[in-house]
């Protein structure tokens, strides 16, 4: 197990599709080997860095004269859809509007993603003490395919004592 002062990295892709009636997906993300409440060891998380692509991890294509519009969370608790940033379970989460002002299926002749968060980077960092956590989102109709949100997270391992360990396991849960 990695020490305290020693940073490492998680990544998770979750396909999120690109049609928001039916379009909202859910990737678990095991932290069993980082996390144990009852043994004291939880999960600190630094930051958290996105990149939206298709499914070969290039940029994805809007339809033209359309606008395509994906956002993501991460959340503590299994999620149905996507939640409101105040809710206790989201960790982090963010999003994006590309708009293709071409007639043609192109990359986005603009990008935005001042409306959402997306970059995350913590003072103290974010504690996890749940053995799993969830990457999930949702995409529009204007990408040519299905849109894949992938993350990295930069994390430590720290011990607490276990009953502050069991109580932020069962707040995060």
């Amino acid at each position: 197990m990695a020490r305290s002062t020693d940073s490492f990295f998680i990544r998770a892709t979750a396909n999120i599709g690109n049609t928001n009636a039916a379009g909202f997906n859910v990737t678990d993300i095991d932290l069993g080997s980082y996390v144990d409440a009852l043994g004291k060891s939880i999960l600190r998380i630094h930051n958290v860095q996105v990149t939206y692509s298709d499914n070969a991890g290039t940029s994805s294509e809007i339809l033209g004269n359309e606008v395509g519009v994906a956002q993501w969370q991460l959340t503590t608790q299994l999620p149905s859809a996507i939640r409101l940033a105040s809710d206790r379970a989201v960790i982090s989460d963010g999003g994006v509007h590309m708009f293709n002002d071409q007639g043609t299926p192109k990359l986005a002749s603009q990008v935005t993603d001042a409306n959402r968060i997306n970059l995350q980077e913590w003072t103290n960092g974010y504690l996890i003490a749940v053995e799993q956590i969830y990457l999930s989102g949702q995409a529009s109709q204007g990408f040519t395919g299905n849109v894949y949100v992938s993350i990295v997270m930069e994390c430590t391992v720290e011990t607490m004592t276990q009953s502050a360990a069991m109580a932020l396991a069962l707040s995060q849960q």
